[in-house]
């Protein structure tokens, strides 16, 4: 398949050109407490379960493998929720390196390519729209940038130049400059503020989920303007009486080789698949529709808040596979079908890929299945 194919060797270009078997891939999982580890080339063996007493209301993940630093927000996404914390921990001694706590909310942040540097967003629940600038050799804020109300999901661009803001309250998704922390580009507006997105590996294109949409939208990130808004149709339907989560698409990933985008449908237990390897020219085209084995329903155990199921979505870095917070399945992208159940990820929608040679990381996925194609085709 030339999707498996070319998003292979772009992973082994990423770890430095090394033949698979010298590379281990495992996917770290987050439910309260705990970090769960597992083997992704061993049929998704756990390997691991370390706990991490204290660390609850775990709101997002990040790692930098060169500096073995693991990066973790927990604690309140402000407002009622109250005031968060970071922590870092080292991959390769297995302790925490520091725990730093904030006198704000923290959410869904990102790391700069070059390991300096977490965005991190002051929390959906926090009446501004402040992104903290910290330095992660000490845990320092370091600077401020000033976006959308309800700072929640943070994208930074494979080259680092860009962070993307997205504000849950706020119909733009906002592009700020990583050297001045400055707002450089705003995309929409948007239907309803700026849920679970991606974006591709040229900052080309930028595909969005909103509150109360069962769907998602498609932006030039150039242009600034929306292209297309996409709905999966037929009998797929969202109705926010019977569905409690506020947001019924709260997981959308792209594949490494941008051919292929996955829009998570929690109402309906499925995951719909879409054709974009021809967008902006053409607008998306649905061609699978994938049934989940574990539905979303029921209360998360082990939570702190937060708790209603509404998912998330995030390819491994080869392409081979989708992972569904909030259900523990893991689906492949070969053929359309539920291959694996990771039972930590029923009961979490924080993950993100680690690779390791030789006794240390190397690369990782972000918590967000981004694009990867860093040049014009041709």
């Amino acid at each position: 398949m030339p999707l498996i194919v070319a998003a292979a060797a772009f992973a082994a270009a990423l770890a430095g050109g090394a033949a698979a078997s010298d590379i281990s891939h495992y996917e770290y999982v987050f439910p309260d407490e705990h970090m769960v580890v597992y083997d992704i080339d061993q049929g998704h063996r756990q390997i691991e379960n370390r706990a991490l007493p204290g660390i609850t209301g775990i709101r997002g993940v990040a790692a930098d493998p060169a500096s073995h630093a693991l990066y973790i927000s927990h604690g309140g996404d402000g407002g009622g929720n109250g005031d968060g914390s970071l922590l870092r921990y080292d991959l390769v001694d297995k302790r925490v390196v520091w725990d730093r706590k904030y006198p704000n909310g923290i959410d869904s942040m990102a790391v700069s390519p070059d390991g300096s540097r977490i965005f991190m967003p002051t929390g959906e629940l926090t009446d501004g729209g402040t992104w903290a600038v910290i330095d992660t050799a000490s845990g320092d804020v370091v600077g401020n940038i000033e976006g959308g109300k309800g700072p929640h999901n943070t994208i930074v661009s494979l080259s680092g130049t860009h962070v993307y803001l997205g504000g849950r309250n706020h119909n733009w998704l906002l592009v700020a400059n990583t050297h001045t922390n400055r707002i450089v580009k705003r995309i929409g507006p948007l239907r309803s503020g700026v849920r679970p997105f991606t974006i591709t590996g040229r900052e080309t294109l930028a595909y969005t989920t909103a509150t109360g949409f069962l769907g998602f939208q498609v932006s030039s990130i150039r242009t600034g303007r929306v292209l297309y808004t996409v709905s999966p149709g037929g009998r797929f339907s969202y109705n926010a009486r019977t569905f409690a989560p506020s947001a019924p698409s709260h997981g959308i990933s792209l594949s490494p080789d941008e051919k292929r985008l996955w829009v998570l449908d929690s109402p309906n237990d499925y995951v719909h698949v879409y054709d974009v390897s021809r967008v902006p020219r053409r607008r998306p085209r649905k061609i699978a529709d994938v049934r989940l084995a574990h539905p979303m329903t029921g209360d998360e155990s082990g939570c702190s808040y937060d708790c209603l199921r509404d998912g998330w979505l995030q390819h491994s870095r080869d392409g081979r596979y989708v992972y569904v917070g909030d259900t523990g399945d893991v689906i492949s992208t070969h053929t359309y079908h539920v291959v694996a159940y990771l039972p930590a990820m029923r009961n979490s929608r924080k993950h993100l890929e680690i690779d390791w040679r030789g006794g240390v990381p190397v690369a990782t996925s972000t918590r967000s299945g981004v694009g990867y194609v860093r040049h014009a085709r041709r």
